[in-house]
């Protein structure tokens, strides 16, 4: 097979490390993909959301599979560009179509969807500008902290969390009247504060069937003791030690098993990956959010755990043949350190020069904001590179991870250096 893959970050990598494995894979293209994916595909530069350039492509190398990264291609309807266009409506892609994407596209839909088949997550409201004193008084009924998401897509930066009830309402008053995050705040979902501890659940699912992966708990702050701003993802472990059996079993009937009724029932038509942001709240689990896509840096533990060819469960995806398909998961644990920028995730500069990713034995470094240029390795974005290591426990994969960055250098270069101190 021919297969594409949408993306440039380090779960892209991830994605074309694992495919390039399979003897079922012929030919692989990345777009616009990274220095990484560079090692083990043919990289493309199309961006994610110009169709018609990702179809010309599609046509032009035969592309027998695409699978798609991010959340905004899914968000603007790729898939249903695909079906709707009789030259390369035969190509399967591996990402839910539009109306299902709006699982991510929409706290508020999520939160309706949530609610309609009694899935556990937070009370809320939501809120546009034309009835931003409601949110204040909904706001007033709420125990602090108090949650304010930005409804739309605003590249995991759309949350904040505040203890103070004044300082709650200036900053709902910036996000729906100041659009603080453009169009993706003009309407905000306020909901209550969930006290407990976070992990990510991901499942496949090819519309009907579905099969679970390996849970994960990424970081999202950029300072240790999970302090400071939000980022994409600053590190990552897997599995999640407090994940019991008993507790994984709630996960699947109380949400897993809802949740793919629940597409079945709506007819939202899904064929990919499923991530449930999940919050052990006491002995009980619930939703935060759902996203449409595999996470990041999530996947980069998931997937290496995995010991199938990625190919065939894909191909399993795209028939409707999931349920034939067995997931055989790797027993050591796996953990994944970010090195990112400095300054990220406020501004920071790019096209310094990473030395060292050649020397790291020990560990798998999957590429993310880095690009080649002149023969080098250079940064090119927020979150950098990400060293993946394996270990008999998350402890062990973590001392790998750490010590392979130790050989790793760029200007400005920062990374966590207490990924897993809550566990």
């Amino acid at each position: 097979m021919n297969i594409l893959v949408l993306g440039s970050g380090g779960r892209e990598h991830t994605f074309a490390w694992k495919i390039a494995q399979s003897p079922l894979c012929n030919e692989l293209y990345v777009a616009p993909g990274n220095s990484g994916t560079a090692e083990v595909a043919t990289n493309v530069n199309i961006g994610v959301t110009d169709f018609e350039a990702i179809k010309n492509l599609a046509l032009v190398k035969q592309i027998d599979l695409v699978v798609v990264g991010p959340e905004d291609p899914l968000v603007n309807g790729i898939h249903d560009f695909f079906l709707n266009d009789d030259a390369i409506n035969h190509i399967p892609v591996i990402g839910p179509q539009k109306e299902a994407a709006e699982l991510e596209g929409s706290k508020e839909f999520a939160k309706e969807f949530m609610m309609r088949h009694n899935i556990p997550t937070a009370a809320y409201e939501s809120f546009t500008k034309e009835n931003v004193e409601q949110g204040y008084a909904f706001l007033e009924t709420l125990n602090p902290p108090y949650v304010l998401k930005a409804d739309g897509l605003a590249a995991g930066k759309g949350v904040v969390i505040l203890n103070d009830l004044d300082e709650a309402k200036v900053e709902l008053k910036s996000m729906l009247v100041g659009a603080k995050f453009g169009d993706a705040s003009t309407k905000v979902v306020i909901e209550e504060f969930l006290d407990g501890i976070e992990l990510s659940c991901f499942v496949l699912t090819d519309g009907k069937n579905y099969k679970i992966l390996p849970t994960a708990k990424d970081y999202k702050r950029i300072g240790e003791g999970d302090t400071g701003l939000n980022t994409g993802g600053m590190g990552a472990v897997s599995p999640v030690p407090f994940a019991t059996d008993e507790f994984l079993n709630k996960i699947e009937e109380r949400i897993v098993k809802p949740t793919i009724e629940g597409f079945k029932k709506d007819n939202l038509p899904y064929v990919g990956f499923v991530f449930i942001g999940l919050i052990k709240v006491g002995d009980d689990p619930k939703v935060i959010e759902y996203n449409v896509r595999m996470g990041d840096p999530e996947t980069e533990v998931v997937f290496p755990r995995m010991k199938n060819d990625l190919v065939e469960v894909l191909q399993a995806m795209a028939n409707g043949t999931l349920d034939t398909v067995n997931i055989d998961i790797d027993e050591r644990a796996a953990t994944t350190i970010m090195v990112v920028s400095g300054g990220y995730p406020e501004a920071y500069e790019k096209g310094k020069e990473i030395k060292g990713i050649n020397a790291i034995e020990d560990s798998i470094p999957f590429h993310a904001g880095a690009q080649l240029k002149d023969g080098k390795v250079v940064t090119s974005g927020g979150r950098v590179i990400s060293i993946t290591s394996y270990g008999n426990t998350y402890q062990e994969a973590i001392k790998k991870s750490y010590q392979s960055i130790e050989k790793l250098h760029f200007d400005k270069m920062y990374y966590r250096k207490d990924i897993g101190f809550d566990l």
